[in-house]
């Protein structure tokens, strides 16, 4: 049942959308130029990875060394302005109806994120990832990584078609309201790592076959 609504609903927005989706892909070719859809692998159901699809809301800026700056240096306004509507999540309802997300679930994170996850914390890729979650509507980026994960972990043992019903109205008005939209004092989300002291201390855990998680900002959009 929750496939089938996922179908429908995401065909639905599509359509009622698809102004507001041909606009916006013209105003970032405009505004912040090719391509115009950022991809990225994520990890989705049982953590098989697919290639998540977004608007772009970042340049990309390079300092001289060729490393690519932080953030808040390559969110544009307008980049701000899509993400504090979700205008640039609009694209990833193509990722629903191929059956990669689900309308509801765990947002789909990094996959240098995996090997950091404890086991319960795992639990999130039992279901497919969402555009919108329970996290989202209690907080969104506001939250620590570590409440986002138990809200994600609650909505995988308490998951029903009401609940996503009401997730859903519930992201409807926080959309409207903008709340969330970013962590204090970072431009997006500041990167999940392994060890509790990581922020305080500004030290990227080594990770075998995973890159730093101090590379990790600039492409979490």
């Amino acid at each position: 049942m929750k496939r089938v609504l996922d179908i429908v609903m995401a065909l639905m927005a599509l359509a009622v959308a698809s102004p507001i989706i041909i606009t916006t892909a013209v105003l970032v070719r405009v505004l912040l130029g090719s391509p115009i859809f950022f991809r990225q692998q994520r990890p989705g159901l049982r953590a098989v990875p697919f290639a998540i699809l977004k608007f772009r809301t970042m340049r990309d800026g390079r300092d001289k060394r060729g490393k690519v700056l932080p953030d808040d240096q390559r969110l544009t306004s307008f980049g701000r302005f899509l993400r504090s509507y979700s205008l640039d999540e609009l694209p990833e309802l193509w990722n629903v109806v191929r059956g990669e997300m689900s309308l509801v679930g765990p947002r789909p994170l990094l996959m240098e994120y995996l090997p950091r996850y404890s086991p319960e914390q795992m639990r999130r890729h039992q279901v497919r990832p969402g555009i919108t979650g329970w996290a989202q509507v209690n907080g969104r980026n506001a939250l620590s990584w570590e409440e986002k994960f138990k809200l994600d972990v609650w909505y995988v043992d308490h998951r029903t078609l009401w609940l996503d019903l009401k997730i859903l109205f519930l992201t409807l008005a926080r959309v409207v309201a903008r709340k969330g939209i970013s962590a204090p004092g970072h431009a997006t989300m500041p990167p999940f790592g392994a060890l509790k002291n990581e922020a305080a201390d500004g030290v990227a855990p080594h990770i075998p076959g995973a890159k730093s998680a101090l590379d990790v900002p600039h492409r979490l959009q």
